[in-house]
C-alpha cells in the first residue's frame, strides 16, 4: 500500500465506516487501563489515525500523521509481529529506545492488521503513560482476534468503496455517451439539413448548368454526410449506448418497403443491374425502419464491392418462422482470412474501402438482425461469389398467416 494521499485519505474513510470499530476500541481500554487506542493506516513512510479512543487528550484526530520512524509500529510494519511493553523504562531492550521517550509512555501495544489474502494494511495499537500487563495471553489473544475482525470488515468496506466508485464512474460514463449522442443527432443534423435544404434552393434557382451542377454536388455531399452521421450514431447507440432502439410493429406488406428500398439505389445507379425476387407475402413483426436500413445497406455494399458487369441479387422470403433476406453479387471474393472481420466496426477490406464509407455498414446490419433476435451471415467463394443472409423470426404465429390476395411476382428485373 503506498503514500498517496488520497489512498492514506480513501483508507481512513473506510475505517471511519466500519460501526463496530469505536466499540472494539472502547473494550479494548476498559479491559486493559489504557488510556489511548487507535486503529492506524501505516505506510513505509507515515502513520495516520483512523479511528482513536483517547482519555488521554494525545492530540490526534481521525487523519492526524506521525513519522512512522519515531513510532514502534515501523517493527511491526516490518516484522509482522506484535510489540508488546509491559513497563517500558524496565524493559531491557525498550528501556532506552527513543518512542517511550518521545511520547512519555509506559506501557505499549500495537498488533498488525492484515487484509483477508495477506494484504497489510497497518495496526492496532494502544498507549499509556502507566505500566501496565499487555504480555498476558488473554491481552494479546485478544487485541489480535479485534484486529483480525476489523481486517475482515475493512476488506468489505474497501470493496463497496471500490464497486460505489466504479457505479459512479458508470454513470459519468453514461452522461459523456449520452451528451455524445445528443451531439450527433442535434447539433450536426440541424446544420447540414441547412445545407441541404439551401443546395434544394440552388439547384431550383440556378439556371446556369455550371452553378447547377455545383449545387447538385452541395446536395449529394449533404446526402452522403448524413449517412455518415446515421451510421456513427447508430455505433454510439449499440457499442456505446443501451443497444439500437427498435420499435417492433406487425408489417402486413414488407415486400413493398424492401422493394422500395432497392428501387431507390437502382435510381441512384441506373448504369448498374439489381434483379428482385422479393415475395414474402407473410405479416412481419419487426421495425420496418430498421428492416430496410438493413437491405440498404447489405444491397449498397453489394453494389460497391460486386463486378460492374454483374447484377447484384436480393431475394426476400419467408420461410418456415423466420424472414430470409439473401444479397448475392460476382466479383472478388472476400479473403478467406478476413472473412470473419467483416461485421467489426471500422473494418475495411482496403484502403481503396476507405473513400466509400467509414466502415460501420455491415456493423449495424449485424446489429440490426441481432435486435431482431435473427442471424446474419456470409459466404464467399470466387466460384459462387459473395452472398450475405440475414434470418429473422417473423414474430408472429402461424395462424397470423395472411390470405394474400395480391400478386407477388417472378422475379423482377431493375436495370
Amino acid at each position: 500500500m503506498g503514500d498517496a494521499p488520497e489512498e492514506i485519505a480513501r483508507d481512513v474513510q473506510a475505517v471511519g465506516q466500519l460501526q463496530a470499530v469505536p466499540s472494539l476500541l472502547r473494550v479494548l481500554c476498559e479491559s486493559t487501563g489504557m488510556g489511548f487506542a487507535a486503529v492506524a493506516r501505516v505506510s513505509d513512510q507515515t502513520w495516520t489515525a483512523c479511528v482513536i479512543d483517547d482519555s488521554l487528550e494525545f492530540g490526534l484526530v481521525p487523519g492526524g500523521q506521525l513519522d512512522l520512524h519515531t513510532t514502534l509500529c515501523k517493527e511491526v510494519r516490518q516484522d509482522g509481529v506484535p510489540v508488546v511493553i509491559d513497563h517500558a523504562s524496565r524493559d531491557p531492550r525498550y528501556c532506552n529506545h527513543y518512542t517511550p521517550r518521545i511520547y512519555h509512555i509506559e506501557s505499549y501495544i500495537s498488533v498488525p492488521i492484515v487484509l483477508p489474502g495477506g494484504r497489510y494494511f497497518g495496526n492496532l495499537c494502544a498507549i499509556d503513560p502507566k505500566p501496565h500487563q499487555l504480555s498476558a495471553p488473554h491481552v494479546v489473544s485478544m487485541f489480535n482476534h479485534f484486529a483480525h475482525i476489523i481486517g475482515l470488515q475493512l476488506e468489505s468496506e474497501l470493496k463497496h468503496q471500490k464497486e460505489h466508485s466504479a457505479l459512479l464512474d458508470e454513470r459519468a460514463t453514461s452522461e459523456l455517451r449520452e451528451q455524445f449522442i445528443a451531439v450527433l443527432g442535434h447539433d450536426l443534423r440541424n446544420p447540414l439539413a441547412a445545407i441541404s435544404v439551401s443546395g434544394e434552393l440552388l439547384v431550383r434557382k440556378l439556371k446556369d448548368p455550371d452553378l447547377s451542377a455545383v449545387a447538385e454536388r452541395i446536395k449529394s455531399n449533404a446526402r452522403r454526410m448524413s449517412a455518415l452521421i446515421d451510421d456513427v450514431l447508430d455505433f454510439a447507440r449499440g457499442r456505446l449506448g443501451g443497444g439500437l432502439g427498435v420499435e417492433l410493429q406487425e408489417i402486413d406488406d414488407i415486400d413493398r418497403a424492401l422493394t422500395s428500398v432497392v428501387r431507390e439505389l437502382q435510381d441512384s445507379q441506373p448504369d448498374r443491374m439489381i434483379t428482385t425476387d422479393i415475395r414474402v407475402a407473410r405479416r412481419v413483426r419487426c421495425d420496418l425502419v430498421r428492416i430496410q436500413q438493413l437491405m440498404s445497406n447489405l444491397v449498397a455494399n453489394a453494389l460497391t464491392h460486386g463486378a460492374d458487369a454483374s447484377p447484384v441479387s436480393v431475394i426476400a422470403r419467408a420461410i418456415a418462422t423466420e424472414l430470409v433476406l439473401e444479397v448475392w453479387n460476382d466479383g472478388e471474393p472476400i479473403p478467406a482470412d478476413k472473412i470473419d472481420k467483416i461485421f467489426m466496426p471500422f473494418w475495411r477490406g482496403s484502403a481503396a474501402d476507405s473513400r466509400q464509407g467509414l466502415g460501420l455498414g455491415l456493423y449495424i446490419c449485424c446489429e440490426i438482425v441481432k435486435v431482431h433476435g435473427g442471424t446474419l451471415s456470409v459466404a464467399s467463394s470466387r466460384e459462387v461469389g459473395t452472398r450475405f443472409t440475414a434470418r429473422i423470426p417473423l414474430g408472429v404465429q402461424s395462424h397470423d398467416v395472411l390470405e394474400l390476395s395480391r400478386k407477388h411476382g417472378s422475379q423482377q428485373v431493375f436495370s
